[in-house]
């Protein structure tokens, strides 16, 4: 059965993306030419996804305003505010009262490439129907994700941003997931961790305890989560190397006598 429903939190702060982030959302930065949210976008409708919940903070205006109704991506966008930031799980959440089915759930300031990361996730899920599929891929700091314990291709364990001596691999969860609506009975079920928010992670591991079926997919290709100055950086990098841009151009004219901008200039160009 096709899943035609996605989830886009999108409520974070950006905190880490200090100063950009006082003006736009994060998931409005770009990567090449386009925001990070719409590659996230086009993953989904690629995968076959034709309605679309984004979940945003309050004031949080810019998305909608930017995005629009879907009608430009082909798809359907359902916007869904998220009261309080109070973790990934509760943002999730969130959109309960308008998924009515199996749905695929991808972070809003995550960079995947190639898109086709999501179909892939999704026909692995429809082959085997779990209860949840998480996409990971071995990660080098497993501090900033969520960590799976494999048996075969199940997921016997899951810990949050482990120390790397507590850490049961370095297969860390990369923001993509396929679920049934029953994560939702689970996310209610889960007790508040640190800083009182509501992990997907924990959410997750209680699903295991309760025997229910989860299982992970490596992810393939490419994923930076756009979460740092530093790792916006890489991904244009990447993106812009890839798509063998001639010339690039982003700058940002302040009045006096200074640009600042990223310019990749190509054989014969001028600047």
């Amino acid at each position: 059965m096709p899943v035609r429903q996605g989830l886009i939190p999108a409520a974070g702060s950006g905190s880490r993306l200090g100063p950009f982030t006082n003006a736009i959302p994060k998931e409005l930065l770009p990567v090449g030419e386009k925001a990070v949210i719409e590659h996230v976008v086009e993953a989904m409708s690629l995968a076959g996804i034709t309605d679309i919940v984004i979940v945003v903070s309050p004031h949080k205006h810019g998305l909608s305003d930017y995005l629009g109704s879907g009608k430009r991506f082909g798809v359907d966008f359902t916007y869904v505010v998220q009261d309080e930031r109070l973790g990934l799980a509760n943002a999730v959440a969130a959109g309960e009262h308008v998924i009515d089915g199996t749905f695929a759930v991808v972070l809003g300031d995550n960079f995947f490439a190639p898109q086709t990361f999501l179909a892939d996730l999704i026909d692995y899920h429809a082959a085997h129907r779990p209860e949840t599929t998480v996409g990971v891929a071995r990660v080098e700091d497993v501090t900033r994700h969520g960590i799976i314990l494999p048996d075969g291709d199940r997921v016997a364990d899951m810990v949050e941003k482990p120390q790397p001596t507590a850490a049961p691999s370095d297969l860390g969860a990369l923001g993509a997931y396929v679920f049934e609506t029953t994560i939702f009975d689970a996310i209610a079920r889960t007790p508040p961790g640190h800083k009182g928010e509501y992990q997907l992670t924990d959410a997750i591991r209680l699903e295991i305890g309760e025997g229910r079926d989860v299982r992970y997919r490596v992810i393939d290709g490419i994923h930076i989560d756009v979460g740092t100055p530093r790792d916006l950086m890489r991904a244009n990098e990447w993106y812009l190397r890839e798509n063998e841009c001639a010339e690039s151009d982003h700058t940002i004219t302040t009045g006096r006598d200074e640009t600042f901008g990223l310019v990749t200039r190509g054989p014969g160009s001028r600047t």
